[in-house]
């Protein structure tokens, strides 16, 4: 399949309950509904003690911070890890938190 969008920003955040699938989905959501035309969501996973939201992108760094906008007073930020990379490699280029040096997806 060939997709539109050269990269892939992965949102990921602790989860370990039905609670937080649900709050999952509300996310993917709010930004399916609001991201325009910097991407387009591509799905979510959850297992292994985190969930992730994969928004593929042509400008991940301006996609992300549209996201942290429409994140707004959820309060998820503290606990948000975020990257991106070209689709079909796993090498991560961090975005938050500042300092991070190791990203991946378990």
């Amino acid at each position: 399949m060939r997709y539109r969008y050269p990269q892939e920003i992965v949102l990921q955040l602790p989860a370990s309950s039905i609670k937080d699938y649900d709050a999952l989905i509300e996310l993917e959501n709010s930004i399916i509904a609001g991201i325009g035309n910097l991407g387009e969501v591509d799905g979510h996973d959850m297992g292994v003690g985190e969930m992730n939201i994969f928004v593929r992108t042509d400008n991940p760094k301006l996609a992300f911070e549209r996201i942290k906008l429409l994140l707004g007073t959820k309060d998820l930020m503290p606990d948000l890890k975020a990257a991106y990379r070209d689709v079909g490699t796993d090498s991560f280029t961090v975005l938050h938190p500042a300092g991070l040096k190791h990203f991946d997806i378990a």
